[in-house]
């Protein structure tokens, strides 16, 4: 997939972080973690992004109000690489802005594995990763917080067991899977996030510095996106 949008390449600006997450609900980050959240925090997307961002956001903050919760499935087509990102770093966000009530799962339309240069690149950012199986299609458990569930890493299609299948927000990771998964059954709202694949850097020189900068870039957009869900409940 080569799905080269100019629009998710847009530089991150720095700004000031607009509120600052509850202390009494932080919770304890593993610690090799703690400089990339900082960092994170004072990101933002590129202003093209903002209204897409917004936009899911808003889809959040409606289930929230309306259900109790929000459970965003993340979807790419092979749930590898951008899909595992989103959905890890989309948990990391809910909890660092004290967020109830999120949970974020990940899935493709065809099942494959959990890339190995995604797993580093979590590592890279100081989240801690550990496989707990081998084979075609290892788990790995990712831990973000001392005190917070470990995220299960592998790869899945999107509606298989211990995903949800109703109810859900399908936040789409790549123009693929949005084009050719016309109807997400389940899904209640449907976000076109559209990440680049880092895939296309596999086997140069230039491959680890483009996850890193894949992971970042969604990291920070999942850090403005709940910002926004975080400000408005302040209200």
């Amino acid at each position: 997939m080569r799905n080269l949008r100019a629009v998710s390449l847009l530089p991150l600006t720095l700004v000031t972080a607009s509120m600052v997450h509850a202390e009494s609900m932080s919770p304890t980050w593993v610690e090799p973690l703690r400089a990339e959240l900082a960092l994170l925090d004072k990101s933002s997307p590129a202003t093209e992004r903002r209204q897409l961002l917004d936009q899911a956001a808003a889809a959040i903050r409606k289930q929230l109000a309306d259900v109790g919760k929000a459970q965003l499935t993340f979807i790419c087509t092979h749930n590898s690489r951008r899909s595992h990102l989103s959905q890890i770093w989309a948990q990391v966000a809910a909890d660092y802005y004290g967020v109830a009530g999120v949970q974020t799962f990940s899935g493709g339309t065809e099942a494959t594995a959990c890339n190995i240069r995604t797993v580093r690149a979590l590592r890279r950012a100081g989240l801690q990763v550990v496989a707990t199986s081998d084979g075609s299609n290892p788990r790995y458990l990712v831990q973000f917080a001392e005190d917070r569930p470990s995220l299960t890493a592998f790869s899945k299609v999107y509606n298989e067991d211990g995903n949800p299948r109703s109810g859900f927000l399908a936040m789409m990771c790549c123009a693929d899977a949005d084009e050719n998964c016309p109807v997400v059954h389940g899904s209640v709202d449907r976000i076109p996030l559209h990440y680049v694949d880092p895939k296309v850097a596999d086997g140069t020189d230039a491959e680890a510095a483009t996850y890193d900068q894949r992971s970042r870039q969604i990291g920070a957009e999942m850090f403005y996106m709940f910002r926004q869900v975080a400000s408005a409940e302040a209200k």
